[in-house]
């Protein structure tokens, strides 16, 4: 039997380092080894990760969920843009020291994982930029901190989910966040918020009617006319480099020509969830661009159809949008239009594109066991769901 590659012995998830500007300034990476036992080629994998993340795109953490793996990462040369976290644990351990400023040395960025539970060797100090502190962990009450490690060292906080969760966090002083501040509550009726659905996104969903309704081109320009930043912002979608024209578009008229109504759907489905204004979205926006990409690629590989990818792709950007609009999807979606198994797995979580939301979500918890779960409800490989990611998370990268 042959033996997998890199990519087929591993699960992948991510998730984002968000700033105090709730910029994302980096996108943390988790390896997990799916049999413990045996990890896969270290510089294969590192090289398949590379491939991705170029020298000159955003940053990467590594986050490596194995003592064993970790080890063989850390004698490995990594690319510059590729920050390695190490728990603390083994940044005590004297065995890593020299593979530890060895890695500080070449320039790689370390952060360390978690508290020591003793004092880290002296030449291991100086090594770390950064410090990771769980949520759960988080004993910040104004005490002196533990001996091995000084507050000094600007600490990041993981394990974040809501946005109180992040203000809190930027309170204690992190320089940022590691998580997905996507769970805040949704308000269970529409107008029990005092944040509704926001202005400016309303030509988008006017828009994603009429073209649903196939209208004629020239009442899709006057809407168009009357919102030039979403006509700007629809054009610079459309040419990016993920969509993959070989022509670039000059205008709305020539849009549709090019894609026709199905796929101007698609991309306005995407310019819906990309609208808002509210910095404080963010990272939801982000989410939501990922999750539509990634089940657009699952859906790929499993051998589905244009049409059906294209509503797997409008199924992961909506999955979201009842957190940046702020209504319940019950009331969204009486105004815009979805198809029933769009309908089905946003409202009820049932029908045959929940399961490739379940696998998404899962990949964004860092899950291993639910992502093995989900991938054998989909009969898929993890070989197909790794390159699925990566390929899901270059395009995104490519839109952003």
């Amino acid at each position: 039997m042959t033996e997998p590659s890199a990519l087929g012995q591993v699960a992948l998830g991510y998730s984002p380092m968000i700033d105090r500007h709730k910029a994302i300034t980096a996108l943390r990476i988790t390896v997990f080894p799916i049999r413990p036992e045996a990890w896969p080629d270290v510089p294969a994998l590192l090289a398949a990760l590379a491939d991705a993340w170029p020298e000159a795109a955003h940053r990467v953490s590594l986050n490596i969920v194995g003592e064993a793996l970790l080890d063989a990462v850390l004698r490995t040369d990594l690319p510059l843009n590729m920050m390695l976290e190490v728990p603390a644990f083994m940044a005590s351990d004297l065995a890593c020291t020299d593979a530890l400023t060895a890695l500080h040395a070449r320039g790689n960025t370390l952060l360390i994982k978690g508290r020591p539970l003793q004092t880290l060797p002296r030449e291991v100090l100086p090594c770390f930029a950064y410090s990771i502190i769980d949520l759960a962990d988080e004993r910040r009450d104004g005490m002196p901190p533990p001996g091995g490690v000084s507050r000094n060292i600007p600490h990041v906080q993981a394990g974040v989910h809501t946005n109180a969760q992040m203000a809190d966090a930027f309170g204690r002083g992190a320089i940022a966040v590691l998580g997905w501040p996507i769970d805040d509550p949704v308000p269970a009726k529409h107008g029990s918020s005092s944040r509704g659905a926001q202005p400016e996104l309303s030509a988008v969903v006017e828009l994603i009617n009429r073209v649903d309704r196939q209208e004629p081109v020239d009442r899709l320009e006057a809407v168009m006319k009357n919102d030039p930043t979403m006509a700007f912002r629809l054009m610079r979608y459309i040419n990016s480099p993920a969509f993959g024209l070989r022509v670039e578009v000059t205008s709305f008229r020539h849009a549709i020509l090019m894609l026709g109504y199905q796929q101007l759907k698609r991309w306005l489905a995407l310019l819906l969830a990309a609208g808002s204004r509210d910095t404080s979205l963010k990272p939801v926006i982000y989410a939501a661009v990922r999750r539509g990409l990634l089940m657009e690629e699952l859906g790929r590989d499993s051998g589905c159809d244009d049409e059906r990818r294209s509503e797997l792709f409008i199924c992961g950007v909506f999955s979201l949008l009842d957190r940046l609009m702020h209504q319940p999807f019950a009331e969204l979606l009486k105004g815009i239009p979805t198809t029933d198994a769009v309908r089905g797995a946003l409202l009820h979580q049932t029908g045959p594109h929940q399961p490739y939301l379940t696998l998404v979500q899962a990949v964004e918890a860092a899950s291993l066991l639910d992502i093995r779960d989900a991938t054998d409800a989909l009969m898929m490989t993890p070989q197909a769901v790794n390159q699925a990611v990566l390929r899901a998370l270059v395009a995104a990268r490519q839109l952003d």
